[in-house]
């Protein structure tokens, strides 16, 4: 048989495999011993260890964040999402005296204060009123579809803010044994580049970066921007259909302003390589961009002067083509979780997978608080 007719033959039989298997939710499994999840961060922060992976050259390198500039030129463009974790953690009582949670998702409304939010009772009915410290207190009513709840504070935002900053609490990961006090969580849980307050979750790829890292990547004159997603709870929701194609997933909100749709433009017009720092940096990134420098306009809901907002619920998994990355940093992230699908597609399950494999064997650090890697 010729050849190329047999290369042929062999390509259309992965295709087909690809097609009728890859896209089962057990492929994307792993098992990871309990002793390597993070439960701090490194100290410091940019002692973390980063696997660098280069897929041209299927070449694998083995450093530390704090050296990270090494791998990287002039010709690059960092892209940070600089969303704020706020403590959306609130515990209180409720007129009984009966303790209660609850988990801020987002505002919905300024005046009066108005939240969605996630209630940690039995059967809350409308109108249940709930009291927490600071004389702060919540009435609750009309529950949604997908099981959340409007909650009217008393206080308005100003206050609320103040508030609660000193009551509230991080709504860490459920897999992280937080033994430090709620006040150095608040600071671990946060990048240092954070400015827009928004996120019941932290980018964790950003956390690695510290002041001194990003001067050195200043030094060399690589370039950085600033962009914002929201991370919500359902960035740690598990994908529970067995075909994934059929799970739908998570909503969160993004921005981006218009200086800074120009500069990535321009830069991924002149050849640079655009690094999505996260992959809610890499979600923000291939929903505004349509191709290499066209923004999806018609996708926003608000695309002005001011640049565009939406609300994006992109999934990416194998299958899918990057329009706009050229690179990624990113954690380890929990088995059959959208992000290692994420992952998946931008390097293959296999690679990702034995990558995983690697790092467990080295001993490297996995989720929020853990290692990462680098992959071109």
């Amino acid at each position: 048989m010729d050849q190329k007719i047999a290369i042929s033959i062999i390509d259309i039989l992965h295709l087909i495999v690809y097609n009728n298997f890859i896209m089962k939710l057990d492929l994307f499994d792993y098992k990871l011993p309990q002793n390597l999840i993070a439960n701090e961060p490194a100290s410091p922060r940019d002692s973390s260890r980063l696997l660098i992976f280069n897929k041209k050259e299927n070449k694998i390198i083995h450093d530390e964040y704090i050296n990270l500039d090494k791998y990287l030129t002039p010709n690059d463009v960092l892209v940070f999402n600089n969303s704020k974790v706020f403590p959306a953690r609130l515990i209180g009582k409720k007129e009984t005296g009966g303790r209660v949670e609850i988990l801020l998702l987002k505002q919905i409304s300024t005046t009066p204060n108005q939240w969605e939010a996630l209630i940690g009772t039995k059967k809350p009915k409308d109108g249940l009123k709930l009291m927490f410290s600071a004389g702060l207190t919540a009435t609750i009513w009309n529950s949604s579809p997908d099981k959340t709840w409007f909650v009217e504070f008393n206080f308005k935002a100003n206050k609320f803010n103040t508030i609660l900053d000193k009551i509230g609490q991080v709504p860490l990961p459920p897999y992280i044994e937080a033994k430090s006090a709620q006040s150095k969580i608040k600071k671990q849980y946060q990048t240092v580049y954070a400015n827009k307050t928004g996120s019941a979750a932290a980018p964790t790829a950003g956390l690695h970066f510290t002041n001194r890292l990003l001067k050195k990547i200043q030094n060399k004159g690589i370039q950085t921007e600033y962009v914002t997603l929201h991370v919500g709870l359902g960035t740690f929701n598990p994908v529970e259909t067995n075909n994934i194609e059929d799970y739908k997933i998570h909503s969160e909100f993004v921005s981006i302003d218009k200086k800074t749709i120009q500069r990535l433009q321009k830069a991924k017009e002149h050849g640079k390589r655009i690094i999505a720092v996260g992959t809610t940096s890499v979600r923000v990134l291939e929903t505004v961009f349509t191709n290499s420098h066209q923004i999806a306009s018609s996708s926003f809901q608000s695309s002005s002067q001011n640049g565009c907002e939406c609300n994006t619920n992109i999934f990416i998994y194998p299958g899918y083509k990057f329009k706009f990355i050229d690179a990624m940093i990113t954690n380890f992230h929990l088995p059959k979780s959208s992000l290692i699908m994420l992952v998946s597609a931008f390097i293959g399950r296999k690679k990702t997978l034995d990558l995983y494999k690697l790092a467990i064997k080295l001993k490297y650090r996995f989720f929020s608080f853990g290692d990462g890697m680098f992959l071109s």
